[in-house]
């Protein structure tokens, strides 16, 4: 196998992006990231003003951290202030309104310049932070506001909407033309700093992708995995370190209250010359996936890196035949009395044999590596020598040594049936008897074998007190039937489930 993944005296500072350092992103598969950045400083003792423009667009500003990494140059943030309303036409309109500013207007083949005075902007800024942060409410009051049209004076008479080219004046001191942090910093000596900056921003993910290809007959497929890593955040990172996290982490989302916030734990089931494009390694209790070479990610660019490929990998086709089919929404709610006392749940066939690709993650198998949650995509080659999509669904976080399977699509040549043939109900002896017939149907020209799943879910105590072919319990509700079925058989199961409370 072959990993890649691939103060009395102010001292005013202004950094922006051509004076940071090479960045480093650490990138979750949750829509969010952190941004880690060398920021200089050149500091007076007592207060400094600082304005940082290298910034994404999403930045959390409660997610700051401004530190020397050394210790040895203390400094304190006294007073922080993120603006994100970079300038834009409307945006100056809303500064200008009750003055009167010029106009360029088309009239015919010319054009010529008009006054007018600005009544009403229209402009209402929407910031996704204060949306998620005051509700449905505010939001549509946000967006009801946004909506209105600006009403320009012109010789006496009222407009709606703009006239033409509005021609501003030189911008003020105080536009900005990108998200600008601004701090009052208290430094207890002077002297030149190089501060660690960090800080969480959404509009950066990442997401895992796998390619298996099998060949034209045979179960020992080829498998490629990319990581694909997507930047919305409004800002470029030039050559930069990324490392790319997987795991579900707690991140409280936007709009959600403290008190409602739920821990997920991890499913774990369902190279080149110089080392490999990609490490991996356990932190905490998530998997860190680091990029070995530095890498520049655009803003709104879609960059993928190759980080395993194995071949001859052996996997198994599986076929399960899950054969009752439940309305969940139609028994949303019920409990296990519900259930018990209704004649007709659980009695309504599916005829679908479910496809399922399996193997093992395993360093014996050519894998081993923990892989992260994402799409799979199962290919076979045709006689011709070409490969044919055959199916795809998404595997969670998989440690090593735990087995992959994935539903692919349903059996063509497969079909099966499902009727229930008696039903004892004994209310007073608190005792249910319930019996299944079900058929199975190969119209394939080779033998298979079919997994057949029953679920007992009309109490937790029960056992099976008649069954026609050998079964196994998976769980505290499930049995499972492994027959084999030959080619244009008829293979029928029938069994008897006792229920007592």
């Amino acid at each position: 196998m072959r990993h890649s993944v691939c103060v009395l005296a102010l001292c005013a500072v202004c950094l922006g992006s051509d004076q940071a350092s090479q960045p480093s992103l650490t990138i979750y598969n949750q829509n969010f990231a952190v941004v880690r950045q060398d920021l200089p400083l050149d500091l007076k003792a007592g207060e400094n003003s600082v304005r940082v423009t290298d910034i994404t667009m999403h930045l959390e500003p409660d997610s700051i951290i401004l530190r020397d990494p050394t210790g040895k140059h203390p400094v304190q943030v006294l007073e922080q202030n993120y603006r994100a309303d970079p300038v834009s036409d409307s945006l100056l309109l809303s500064l200008y309104e009750g003055k009167t500013i010029e106009f360029l207007v088309q009239r015919g083949d010319k054009q010529e310049v008009v006054p007018g005075k600005i009544i009403r902007s229209g402009y209402v800024p929407h910031n996704p932070m204060a949306m998620s942060r005051y509700g449905q409410q505010y939001y549509q009051a946000q967006m009801a506001q946004g909506s209105e049209q600006p009403i320009i004076e012109i010789d006496g008479k009222v407009r709606f909407g703009r006239p033409g080219i509005p021609l501003f004046p030189a911008l003020s001191d105080d536009t900005i033309l990108k998200p600008t942090l601004q701090w009052l910093l208290s430094a207890e000596k002077s002297g030149p700093l190089r501060a660690e900056f960090s800080y969480v921003t959404g509009g950066l993910t990442w997401e895992a992708d796998y390619n298996i290809v099998a060949p034209e007959k045979g179960n020992a497929v080829d498998l490629v995995g990319w990581v694909t890593m997507d930047n919305q955040s409004g800002k470029g990172f030039e050559n930069a370190r990324i490392k790319l996290m997987a795991g579900d982490v707690s991140k409280i989302q936007p709009g959600q209250q403290y008190g409602q916030v739920e821990a997920f734990a991890g499913g774990g089931r369902g190279g080149g010359i110089g080392g490999p494009p990609v490490t991996e390694k356990a932190f905490d209790e998530y998997h860190l996936y680091t990029l070995a070479r530095p890498t520049t990610l655009h803003d709104r660019e879609t960059k993928q890196v190759e980080f395993v490929r194995a071949a001859n990998v052996s996997t198994k086709q599986v076929y399960i035949y899950d054969g009752a089919k439940i309305d969940f929404n139609r028994y949303n709610g019920w409990n296990y009395e519900n259930i018990r006392n209704n004649a007709e749940y659980g009695t309504e066939s599916n005829p679908k044999i479910w496809v399922m690709r399996e193997f093992v993650n395993s360093e014996v198998n050519h894998l081993g590596m923990p892989l992260p949650k994402g799409r799979v995509r199962f290919y076979r080659r045709n006689d011709d020598g070409q490969i044919e999509f055959t199916g795809e669904n998404v595997i969670d976080h998989t440690p090593r040594d735990e087995t992959v399977r994935v539903y692919t699509g349903n059996a063509f040549d497969l079909a099966g049936e499902r009727r229930r043939t008696d039903y004892r109900l004994d209310t007073n002896r608190q005792r249910l008897d319930e019996t299944f017939e079900i058929k199975l149907r190969n119209h394939k020209k080779e033998p298979v074998e079919v997994r057949v799943v029953e679920h007992l879910y009309r109490w937790i105590t029960w056992d099976v007190a008649a069954h026609s072919d050998p079964f196994n319990k998976t769980d505290s509700k499930t049995i499972e039937f492994p027959v084999t079925i030959a080619p244009d058989e008829e293979k029928t199961i029938t069994y008897t489930a006792h229920y007592t409370w």
